[in-house]
């Protein structure tokens, strides 16, 4: 303790106070370098805000650089930002190397296109969603899933063709390129529950699909918080697209629209009730929420 305490009195109060200050200001080579350390260190995340970050800051250690040597003439200032500058500009060129690296197949080339980039994905986000993940070709009149029959697995999203959903032989509604082939089904269960499709989804031509394993995409969802939010907003914005498509459909006299969600919307809307029993009950639904 004591020992402590006698190096600290030697750092602080035995060493000598300046007394005189220099009255001219440093070249502009320092100032500039300064300038790039306060820029450099306002960089955002992902692989290009670290190519942001390491540019600047190493453009800063070699202006500093400079100036050690040119100005101040300290062999040790000038060594160690030297050093620091090299050691920023290799990691320039090794994420420089990563991001141009990044290759993809067709599907996943026009998956990130049109559905992940205009939500701000960065390639190195995409590419470990898509090393998650494989291509699947389904035939035409082949089936995706059967009713009550194929479990629940898998999350995929159609790349390209045309997927027809019907249950009990009644078709629903089309699944088109882009869109999440069992979006309900996934946002139906928890991860620990199991389950089977409710309905039958067809292809209507030659498909083509990018599919997750359910167990992997949830190890992925729970190790990376950003893709997981990114799923999330995914899903639930198919999952509405899928209920207004369902909505389109549904008329009750009158050219009323039937709202999807009122209660018991797969018992109202099936074939089996007559058409006066469905309007009665959407009019005194609809008094009902006038009160």
């Amino acid at each position: 303790m004591e020992r402590n305490s006698s190096l600290w009195k030697n750092l602080i109060d035995e060493h000598p106070v300046c007394t005189i200050w220099k009255q001219e200001a440093e070249g502009a080579i320092y100032h500039l370098a300064s300038i790039l350390f306060v820029v450099g260190f306002m960089g955002g995340s992902g692989f290009f805000g670290l190519l942001y970050v390491f540019s600047l800051l190493g453009l800063g250690f070699l202006c500093s650089a400079i100036w050690a040597w040119v100005d101040v003439c300290a062999a040790d200032i000038f060594s160690w930002n030297f050093i620091l500058f090299v050691i920023c500009f290799m990691r320039f060129v090794h994420i420089a190397y990563q991001v141009r690296s990044i290759t993809f197949a067709r599907e996943f080339q026009l998956l990130y296109s049109s559905l992940f980039q205009p939500l701000g994905t960065s390639l190195p986000d995409f590419r470990t969603i898509a090393m998650s993940s494989e291509v699947v070709t389904l035939e035409k009149e082949h089936c995706y899933a059967m009713q009550g029959k194929t479990s629940i697995d898998k999350l995929s999203l159609l790349v390209s063709g045309r997927i027809r959903v019907t249950v009990d032989g009644e078709f629903l509604h089309y699944i088109f390129p882009f869109q999440f082939l069992d979006s309900p089904e996934w946002d139906s269960l928890k991860p620990t529950e199991e389950g089977i499709f409710q309905v039958t989804l067809t292809a209507e031509t030659d498909c083509r699909y990018v599919s997750w394993r359910r167990k992997k995409l949830y190890l992925l969802l729970a190790q990376h918080r950003y893709i997981s939010r990114l799923f999330s907003v995914l899903i639930g914005s198919d999952i509405a697209d899928k209920l207004y498509a369902l909505n389109d459909r549904v008329y009750i006299g009158k050219r009323y629209h039937y709202d999807i969600r009122l209660p018991n919307f797969y018992q109202m809307s099936s074939p089996e009730m007559s058409r006066s029993t469905l309007t009665e009950h959407f009019q005194n639904s609809r008094r009902h929420c006038d009160k």
